[in-house]
C-alpha cells in the first residue's frame, strides 16, 4: 500500500551495514534523540521530531527563535513544558556551562547524540537560557495544574463522551494496562511496580514482580493476561532484564505468573531478547495474543540501528511469535531457516511500543517511533521485512540523513506514517458498539504532543484524522476494556482514564 504521507527530508545513501565489533558509540545509539539529556531519571521513551504531520505545510505557527528550536529538538522527550527539567536531579550538572556542555558533546551512553556540529555556540547558549529561565520556580504540582479541564462533555467529529478518572494516583511513569475480567484493571509503572486499580477506584500495589532494572526507557513495560485467565490465572510482564553474567547489560524479556489476590506467584521468565547489551532504550515492547492463542512481543533495536533490525541471528528489531509458554510455533516463519532465531515474525523494526488485532480480520497492526519523523503503523504478515533502517522516512535528530530510500522491494510500504512525529505510544481498535462510528478506528497516544489521535479509517485505509482530549499529559497506553469502553492511562500526574459515550 503507498504511504499517505511523503518525507522531505531523505538526501544521502545509507551505509547497509556496520560490523557489530567495529561499531563506534556514537553509531550504537543514533536511533534515540534526546532519551536522557541531564537527568538521572529520564523521562522519555520516544523519539523527538518538528510537529504533527497532518498540519498542511507542516507549519508551526506562533514559535520563534528559541523557543521553536526547543519544541522542534527537545520538546518530543523533555516535554513541550519541559516537565522532565522539573524537580529532577541533574546527573550532568545544571549551570549554564555544564548545560551547553551536554548539548554540545552529547552522552553517547545515555543515548544524547552531540549538537555541536549542528547549531552554532549561540544557539546553544541561547536554548539553555530558554531552558533555564523556563523551569526557574516551576513545580511538578504546578505543571500538572495546567492540564485542561476536561470535566464536562466533550463533542468529537462523531460522538460526545465525557471522561471519567478512575485513578490520579499512579506513582511514576505509567506504561501499560490490562482489564480483567471482574472490571479491575492493572497498570504497570516504568519504575518497576504492578498496581490494581479496583472497582471501587482504589489503587493496590500488586507484589512478586520479577526483578526489573528501570534505567533510560527500560524498567517494566506492558501487561497483558492469558486468554484462558478466568481458568488459569496468568499475568504476562514485557521488562528490562539484567544480565545475570554482566550487570551492566540488560535486554527487553517476558516473565508469566499467576495472580492470587494482590500477588504475583510461579513467576518465571519464559522470553529473553538476546543479546544483552550496554543500551538504556529501543526496548520496545507490547504483548498481543491472536485469536490463535499465540503471543506476540515487540522489541525494539536498542539503538543499534545499522547492525540487529536487517540481520535474523538476533532478537532485536523484531517481532516475535510464541506460545503461551514460550515455546516456538514449528509453522514461524524462519523456524527451518539456518542460523535465524525461529520466534522472528516480522523484522525490520525500530521500537515498536503500540500492537493490536484489527476487530474484524484479525490482522495484527503495530505502531512504531521512527527518528525525526517517519513514526509508521504496520500490518504484520508473517515473514515480512519492515525495512529498517534501509527504508525511511524520517532522518537524524541533528538533520542529517541516514538513507535516501522510502521504498525498496521486498520491503513493505506502512499503512500510514507521521513525518514529522507525534511520538506514537499505545494503540487500540475500537471494536465496541457503544462509540459509533468511532467502531473500527484506530486509536494511538501521542507522548510528544499529549492527546489521542483517532486514524479514521475505511478497511485497512486511513480516511481521516481527529485529535482528541488535547493537553491531557503523555498518552502511554490505549486499550479496549473487555467491558467494551476505551480506557487510556497517562503521565504527568499518572492517571487512568475512561471515555463514556454520552447516551
Amino acid at each position: 500500500m503507498a504511504p499517505i504521507t511523503s518525507n522531505q527530508f531523505s538526501e544521502i545513501t545509507f551505509v547497509v551495514k556496520h560490523t557489530y565489533k567495529g561499531l563506534k558509540a556514537t553509531t550504537q545509539f543514533v536511533g534515540l534523540f534526546f532519551l536522557s539529556l541531564l537527568l538521572s531519571c529520564n523521562n522519555s521513551e520516544d523519539p523527538e521530531s518538528p510537529e504533527e504531520g497532518m498540519n498542511p505545510g507542516n507549519e508551526i505557527v506562533g514559535l520563534e527563535g528559541v523557543a521553536l528550536t526547543y519544541r522542534n529538538q527537545c520538546g518530543g522527550c523533555h516535554g513541550q513544558d519541559l516537565g522532565s527539567f522539573v524537580e529532577r536531579e541533574w546527573t550532568y550538572g545544571n549551570s549554564l556551562e555544564d548545560v551547553m556542555h551536554s548539548i554540545t558533546e552529547g552522552y553517547s551512553n545515555n543515548g544524547m547524540p552531540a549538537y555541536g556540529s549542528t547549531l552554532g555556540t549561540q544557539e546553544i547558549e541561547d536554548l539553555t537560557n530558554f531552558i533555564l529561565t523556563e523551569i526557574d520556580g516551576k513545580t511538578k504540582a504546578m505543571l500538572e495544574g495546567d492540564n485542561p479541564d476536561l470535566s464536562g462533555l466533550i463533542s468529537s467529529d462523531d460522538l460526545s463522551f465525557r471522561v471519567e478518572t478512575l485513578t490520579a494516583e499512579i506513582p511514576g511513569i505509567p506504561w501499560g494496562i490490562e482489564q480483567l475480567p471482574n472490571g479491575e484493571i492493572l497498570v504497570t509503572e516504568r519504575g518497576g511496580r504492578l498496581f490494581l486499580a479496583r472497582n471501587d477506584k482504589q489503587l493496590i500495589e500488586v507484589t512478586g514482580v520479577p526483578d526489573v532494572i528501570s534505567q533510560g526507557q527500560g524498567g517494566l513495560l506492558d501487561v497483558l493476561i492469558h486468554p484462558d485467565f478466568e481458568n488459569n490465572a496468568f499475568v504476562y510482564l514485557s521488562y528490562s532484564r539484567v544480565n545475570p553474567n554482566n550487570s551492566s547489560e540488560r535486554t527487553t524479556a517476558v516473565a508469566r505468573a499467576r495472580l492470587e489476590g494482590n500477588n504475583l506467584v510461579e513467576v518465571e521468565n519464559i522470553f529473553t531478547a538476546l543479546p544483552y547489551l550496554n543500551s538504556g532504550h529501543h526496548y520496545g515492547s507490547r504483548l498481543v495474543f491472536d485469536s490463535n492463542g499465540y503471543l506476540y512481543v515487540s522489541v525494539g533495536d536498542r539503538g543499534y540501528r545499522d547492525v540487529y533490525p536487517q540481520e535474523l541471528d538476533n532478537y532485536l528489531g523484531k517481532i516475535h511469535r510464541i506460545h503461551d509458554d514460550g515455546q516456538i510455533p514449528s509453522d514461524n516463519p524462519f523456524y527451518n531457516t539456518p542460523g535465524a532465531v525461529n520466534s522472528i515474525f516480522t523484522y525490520g523494526t525500530r521500537n515498536p511500543q503500540g500492537m493490536s488485532l484489527h476487530p474484524e480480520t484479525g490482522a495484527l497492526w503495530e505502531g512504531e517511533h521512527g527518528p525525526q519523523g517517519g513514526d509508521e503503523i504496520n500490518i504484520l504478515e508473517a515473514g515480512n521485512n519492515n525495512g529498517w533502517p534501509v527504508i525511511s522516512y524520517g532522518i537524524n535528530y541533528d538533520g542529517t540523513s541516514f538513507t535516501d530510500l522510502t521504498e525498496l522491494n521486498g520491503m513493505e510500504q506502512p499503512v500510514y506514517h507521521w513525518t514529522p512525529s507525534i511520538a506514537p505510544c499505545g494503540m487500540t481498535f475500537v471494536s465496541s458498539d457503544f462509540y459509533g462510528n468511532w467502531k473500527n478506528d484506530l486509536f494511538v497516544g501521542s507522548l510528544k504532543f499529549e492527546y489521542l489521535h483517532r486514524l479514521k479509517m475505511n478497511g485497512n485505509e486511513v480516511v481521516g484524522h481527529e485529535t482528541l482530549l488535547e493537553g491531557i499529559g503523555r498518552v502511554r497506553d490505549v486499550q479496549m476494556g473487555r467491558d467494551g469502553y476505551l480506557y487510556i492511562v497517562i503521565e504527568g500526574p499518572g492517571r487512568l482514564i475512561r471515555l463514556v459515550p454520552e447516551q
